[in-house]
């Protein structure tokens, strides 16, 4: 079990399963209480992955204000990301790779042309032509939390691109605690070695046991 497991005022729902194929980008609906599990098909995939509230638009997955509640730049098991009003939305409760960045925006088709990648949709366009077919009106497009893309963080600030070592079937699992339409991009991120898309399985249950 995960952390912050409480009973779901609601009858158990039934797993949700949806791929993400590389270069676009897929949302799912999750409930609290239930398990949010989110993979990679292919080695070298990253994730860039978003979430709004549907009951309040101006509420929204914050990077900054998980961050600065959390007090690290590094996102690690049993960590709590929270809104924009530092209200807790997930806990991170599995994670097979421990590589991730909370500090790199999303790429936009424009930095990717100009970076040698002409020809692939940007995360920031991907992502805001989805929010509007879902319906979602939040007051910005916040920054992501990239997961298994692979940076370093040097003392005196430096931000160090590696070469991504995910491998097929890495992934992490987040128990959320607030009904939320997560967005989660597989477009190129134009980072140096975290440039290849990858395929993506997005899964939302119950207990993790189902998926």
């Amino acid at each position: 079990m995960l952390l912050l497991k409480d009973t779901p005022l609601r009858e158990p729902l039934p797993p949700t399963h949806i791929v993400v194929p590389a270069g676009e980008s897929r949302a799912i609906d999750v409930k609290a209480g239930q398990i949010l599990r989110i993979e990679a098909k292919e080695a070298g995939a990253t994730a860039s992955m978003f979430a709004f509230s549907r009951s309040n638009p101006d509420i929204y997955m914050s990077v900054h204000h998980t961050r600065v509640f959390s007090n690290s730049y590094v996102l690690q098991t049993g960590m709590r990301i929270v809104s924009n009003r530092r209200r807790a939305l997930m806990v991170l409760g599995k994670d097979s790779i421990g590589r991730h960045d909370l500090l790199l925006p999303a790429s936009t088709t424009a930095f990717l042309e100009e970076n040698g990648y002409a020809g692939q949709t940007g995360c920031v366009e991907s992502v805001a032509k989805l929010i509007e077919e879902e319906g979602l009106m939040p007051p910005k497009l916040p920054d992501p939390i990239n997961l298994f893309m692979h940076v370093e963080l040097h003392q005196d600030g430096r931000i160090e691109p590696q070469r991504n070592a995910t491998r097929a079937g890495d992934f992490v699992a987040c128990r959320v605690v607030a009904d939320l339409t997560f967005v989660v991009s597989a477009c190129c991120t134009g980072i140096a070695g975290n440039d290849t898309p990858g395929t993506l399985a997005l899964a939302a249950a119950e207990e993790l046991t189902e998926l």
